[in-house]
């Protein structure tokens, strides 16, 4: 075989390795047309609700606050005096925005040593395990959008403390995660029965 032509196979090969999809779905108001736009993604919720209890809506609710669907979602970078970068602002990476140290904690607790952030299906898993976590800890439902966000942005300790009182800011956004929840809710029960 000619290198010109050894070169044009290998450039082939790497060329079809090439990273996921992981722009956002069009019409994130519309929780059937995700779904249908995405089938892997209904497949990876209905997983991680089998497995860990949490609803589909509220896990789709949660990923649409942290990522808008966007699987290689990272936080800004912050910047001093306006122009020089100094790294992001946190860690949080993926579907689910999880902080590396958390997503380190649930591989070990989950033997999920070979999960991805960026992989939706280990996303929606990692989020039913926290939030599994949140309830078995803090008591809160399973089906209570608001109060597991709240749980999900402050951590498991921070919400026994409660300390989201103090930021109305954050009290806000997990009010309308909560209302996002009822709305894909409720488009949920519409879809076609493929999709649910």
């Amino acid at each position: 075989m000619s290198r010109t032509l050894r070169a044009l196979v290998l450039l082939m090969v790497l060329a079809s390795c090439g990273g996921g999809n992981y722009s956002a779905p069009r019409n994130l108001d519309d929780a059937c047309s995700i779904l249908s736009q995405r089938p892997k993604y209904g497949r990876a919720f209905k997983a991680a609700e089998r497995r860990w209890g949490v609803p589909v809506h509220v896990q789709m609710a949660t990923i649409y606050q942290e990522s808008k669907f966007v699987g290689n979602a990272r936080t800004p970078f912050r910047y001093v005096l306006g122009v020089i970068p100094m790294g992001r602002q946190s860690s949080a990476y993926g579907y689910a925005q999880a902080l590396d140290a958390t997503w380190e904690q649930y591989q070990r607790e989950t033997r999920s040593h070979r999960a991805k952030r960026d992989n939706i299906r280990d996303a929606a898993d990692f989020m039913g395990w926290y939030m599994t976590t949140n309830r078995d800890r803090n008591g809160v439902a399973l089906d209570d959008a608001r109060n597991q966000y709240l749980a999900y942005h402050e951590g498991h300790n921070g919400f026994a403390r409660q300390t989201y009182r103090r930021k109305s800011w954050l009290m806000r956004i997990a009010g309308t995660v909560e209302a996002r929840s009822d709305m894909y809710e409720a488009q949920l029960q519409s879809c076609p029965r493929r999709l649910r």
